[in-house]
């Protein structure tokens, strides 16, 4: 097929497939499903009224939690020559202000979400709403309902073509504003064919959809993969009936961060009971607790499961492993999509796997990973110095630091920005450091600080189990972990002191972005001073020091 847009694909799949269901949203125990033809007269319809609304080329905020309709308003919008700006339910008022100025948003959608009541104030007062299906405010609004009807039968004067921007995307970066990263068609459809090339996935695949979409990977990965291979998605309902919700959906591919493959660990221990009773049971029978726990997570026909957004602990992927599912990590970022790939045949633990498809890459004297590909963004949304920044001398400069082996497997060893010096003028990469502690069963979130101090310190958050452990118990697990990691690391890189949290980080108290990445700034805004004390003080009295917080 020679389709080279995202609604192209939708109008190829609505002909040629026009009763198999492509959306399906959950409600309890039924759900509402959404064929390629419905959701076609649907998108068109409503880009039909928005080309009278608005015109082309506007830019219109979107606002919801994950439903069928969030993926129809974007392909509506698309599909009317104008652009999405997606905005994430967990979004603080300042930087949905920031985004909305910026981009000069004049339109919204606005779904089920429950940042609004925050947001309202912050967005502009001549706002069009434009609610979608099950959603009541106050203000004045127009009903998605009332405009599919209005257009019904009609077909959009627009016609997409490959190099169109269809989103800007606003980065969760861990520090500062963000972003806006320019989304095309060809800048979402290249590397997906690039990543399908490479990865073993069945036709007309199922995908299921809990991450947020207004990040780029969910919505590549979920939205824009289903569409590219007549994939049908199946919709969370909510994060409390996450494990129901996947077993009803068993997708054939699935994505999570690693803090997400951590949680679902923790709820696989808690049923057992806890550590010591899961691992008496799989020794037992390996075979059926493996089979048992990933058919009870609708894991059990998983093709393609990801791991990607952060480094993901050795320790974490060899447990999956050990359960029958093939965890496989991968590297991308909003500005350039699949680039390294891992899969069931080409991986090993540690590494984001090799370049696929056209992408080259080099390191630089930096150690900082530069890749040249095609499908790559077009730059940053009225930032064009930031976009020289990125593209220099025909590379895109990733910001990560990296190192290949003589296999061509590439290993990333740390955010060129997160690298830090102690007192002693020496860098420190976090990231292995941080792996090595992930290894202790009694930790789920850890990051490693210690710029300017004496020693490095290790902030880490106790697993649920581990919060009724005595302190002694904890104190002694801990110990042993970093002994083991400072025999392994140069003699600058050692930990001085462990503090220990019993406080999660999470997106709601801002520590954690909303793709689940660790702001470091705010671990470190919370815990320098802290610290710096301990790390002198470990210094001084040459010994480990463990505070409880």
């Amino acid at each position: 097929m020679s389709i080279n847009t995202l609604t192209g694909y939708v109008d190829y799949w609505a002909t040629h497939r026009p009763d198999r269901i492509w959306l399906r949203d959950l409600a309890g125990d039924s759900s509402q499903d959404y064929s390629w033809a419905e959701c076609k007269q649907q998108i068109d319809a409503v880009a039909c009224q928005l080309e009278e609304l608005i015109g082309h080329q506007s830019n219109i905020m979107l606002l919801s939690r994950n439903r069928a309709h969030w993926l129809l308003a974007d392909i509506a919008i698309a599909r009317s020559g104008n652009v999405t700006i997606p905005l994430f339910t967990t979004q603080t008022p300042s930087v949905a202000k920031y985004i909305a100025e910026r981009t000069e948003s004049k339109v919204l959608f606005l779904g089920e979400s429950l940042n609004w009541d925050l947001l309202r104030g912050s967005l502009p007062e001549d706002l069009m709403i434009i609610t979608l299906p099950g959603v009541t405010v106050e203000e004045p609004h127009i009903k998605w309902e009332d405009m599919a009807r209005d257009g019904a039968g009609n077909t959009p004067s627009c016609e997409p073509q490959p190099t169109d921007p269809i989103s800007i995307v606003f980065t969760s970066g861990t520090t500062g504003m963000p972003k806006g990263v320019i989304q095309t068609h060809e800048s979402n459809l290249i590397p997906l064919r690039r990543a399908y090339d490479f990865i073993d996935v069945p036709e007309e695949p199922r995908y299921f959809s809990y991450l947020p979409l207004s990040h780029l990977a969910e919505r590549q990965i979920v939205e824009y993969a289903s569409i590219l291979r007549c994939g049908e998605i199946t919709f969370n309902e909510s994060l409390e009936t996450l494990t129901r919700d996947m077993a009803r959906g068993r997708p054939h591919v699935f994505f999570g961060a690693p803090r997400v493959w951590e949680q679902l660990q923790q709820g696989v221990l808690r049923k057992f009971g806890g550590v010591e009773q899961f691992n008496e049971a799989f020794k037992a029978n390996p075979e059926e607790v493996g089979i048992g726990v990933l058919t009870s997570l609708g894991l059990d026909q998983a093709n393609f499961c990801l791991t990607a957004s952060a480094p993901t602990p050795p320790a974490l992927i060899e447990w999956w492993r050990s359960l029958g599912l093939m965890l496989v990590e991968a590297f991308g970022q909003t500005e350039a999509m699949s680039l390294f790939l891992s899969n069931t045949k080409i991986n090993r633990i540690g590494s984001i796997g090799k370049a696929v498809g056209d992408v080259e890459f080099k390191i630089s004297d930096e150690q900082e990973l530069l890749v040249r590909c095609s499908g790559l963004t077009p730059g940053y949304y009225k930032d064009s110095e930031k976009t020289a920044e990125l593209f220099q001398d025909g590379w895109l400069h990733t910001g990560d630091k990296a190192k290949v082996d003589e296999d061509g497997y590439v290993y990333i060893t740390g955010r060129v920005k997160d690298h830090f010096k102690t007192v002693q003028g020496k860098f420190v990469a976090p990231p292995p450091i941080e792996g090595m502690f992930a290894e202790n069963a009694d930790v789920e979130q850890q990051c490693l600080i210690g710029r300017g101090f004496a020693k490095t310190v290790m902030v880490a958050v106790l697993t649920e189990s581990a919060k009724s452990k005595p302190f002694e118990a904890v104190e002694a697990s801990v110990t042993a972990t970093v002994e083991v990691i400072n025999e392994a690391v140069e003699r600058h890189a050692r930990i001085g002191a462990v503090i220990i949290s019993k406080e999660p980080w999470t997106i709601e108290n801002e520590v954690l972005t909303p793709t689940l990445k660790v702001r470091r700034d705010r671990i470190d805004a919370r815990f320098a001073d802290k610290g710096r004390e301990l790390a002198t003080n470990s210094a001084k009295n040459r010994c480990l020091l463990i505070d409880w917080e």
